[in-house]
């Protein structure tokens, strides 16, 4: 709605003066016409609009926000705190000043199209950072650090044609260290390896195959429960979990719980796979164990799931009591 009459007439005048290129009359005009009323959000974007045709990023975002603070659904606000933010290179400030604007209107082309242009920025600025890392890690000699940087930065730009040429450099060295790593490895330990190369590449089942010939050996040798052992059937409780083998996934998890009790891993996959097989009882015991640990030790993630899981589970077990009853 328009504003006051005297507001309204400063408006006209300044934007007069911003088709005519005078950006700082214009802003003049803007500011009273926000001294009358600092409600109606468009004085304040218009302001916003001059101070970046000069270059006043700062200005820029102050008006901006004071646009939003009048009303917090005029979505070009938003694209104007954007804008300001983005200029002042703070990329992190301006997606959230897109986000912001999409939760008041999805469909908005102008802070969808900046979103799309700022994600692609920072997946640029974060390629360029693991580069110049592996750079750093391969004068070092820290070849397997540099394999593990460029793998980090494929996945975010494949095909990029410098990720490419550092891989050349990098690649066949890693390769031969590995090579002679791995021959002094033990058969068990090879197998895990093995295991380990099959399930980045979701082979699940040849992975299994592996993780059960590392424990066989293991178990030979009297180091069933060795910390290679644990982390054997850690990870093939993984494996088993990707294919909806919840027995497996039980089973495993158990065998590391009974040496390491307090594996958080363990109990909150055990806790997934109990719920897999209708056992909710035990599913809850496990959550309930998790979340009594301290928060630190959990970590935000698993906190969340379990805390989640927990009202899924209770819920569920009282509804089964209600039925029995």
């Amino acid at each position: 709605m328009p504003g006051h009459p005297r507001a309204e007439a400063f408006k006209a005048d300044g934007n007069k003066y911003f088709k005519g290129g005078d950006y700082k009359a214009a802003i003049a005009k803007y500011k009273e016409a926000t001294s009358i009323d600092p409600n109606v959000p468009a004085y304040w974007s218009n302001m916003a609009a001059c101070y970046e045709k000069i270059l006043a990023y700062d200005e820029m975002e102050d008006a901006a926000r004071s646009c939003i603070k009048a009303d917090k659904n005029f979505v070009k606000g938003y694209f104007r705190l954007a804008t300001a933010l983005k200029a002042k290179n703070d990329l992190e400030g301006c997606i959230k000043a897109l986000e912001s604007g999409l939760a008041v209107n999805s469909s908005n082309g102008d802070l969808k199209r900046m979103k799309k242009e700022l994600t692609e920025l920072q997946r640029g600025e974060t390629v360029a950072a693991y580069i110049r890392k592996c750079e750093e890690q391969t004068a070092n000699g820290d070849i397997g650090g540099a394999f593990k940087t460029l793998e980090l930065a494929s996945r975010l730009d494949a095909g990029n044609p410098d990720i490419e040429r550092m891989m050349a450099r990098v690649k066949p060295k890693y390769e031969r260290q590995e090579a002679s790593r791995r021959s002094g490895l033990s058969p068990d330990a090879v197998a895990k390896e093995r295991g380990d190369d099959s399930f980045k590449n979701a082979q699940f089942e040849v992975a299994i195959e592996h993780y059960t010939k590392c424990l066989d050996l293991l178990q030979r040798k009297g180091e069933s429960q060795s910390d290679l052992a644990m982390k054997a059937h850690s990870n093939r409780a993984a494996c088993y979990k990707q294919i909806s083998n919840f027995d497996g996934v039980i089973e495993d998890c158990t065998a590391v719980l009974e040496v390491d009790p307090e594996n958080v891993k363990a109990l909150v996959r055990r806790a997934q796979a109990f719920e897999g097989v209708e056992r909710y009882r035990f599913a809850l015991q496990d959550v309930k164990t998790v979340l009594a640990m301290p928060y630190v030790k959990v970590g935000k993630s698993n906190m969340d799931m379990c805390n989640m899981m927990q009202h899924r589970l209770n819920r569920t077990v009282q509804q089964l009591k209600a039925g029995n009853c």
